[in-house]
């Protein structure tokens, strides 16, 4: 029985730091850039874009879809800082739980 109420606690610790972790991740801002910082993405570490940034000289009419393109790709540079920022929280909190290895967790 002593098992298992160590284990609720720790199940209890790991909710607590996996909330902790999405409150810093809602907070945490990474940015991604394309085109040799021509256009540069700023979003949370959880995903949500919060600026945007495009280099004046892209904006020529014949030019929209390469902006456009940039756009995509400095989003997708900084999803990947955002998701690699994630991975690395939850290293850390999840050091020293057995916990099986590749298993994902919904955050």
């Amino acid at each position: 029985m002593k098992d298992l109420m160590g284990m609720m606690k720790k199940a209890q610790e790991f909710q607590q730091r996996a909330q902790e972790m999405q409150a810093e991740a809602a907070a945490h801002t990474v940015e991604g850039t394309a085109g040799a910082g021509m256009v540069t993405v700023t979003m949370t570490a959880k995903g949500d874009l919060q600026g945007l940034k495009i280099d004046p000289s892209l904006f020529k009419p014949d030019d929209a879809e390469i902006v456009e393109d940039l756009i995509v790709a400095a989003h997708a540079d900084a999803r990947r800082k955002g998701e690699e920022f994630m991975q690395q929280k939850m290293s850390e909190m999840t050091a020293g739980l057995p916990i099986p290895p590749g298993m994902k967790f919904p955050f």
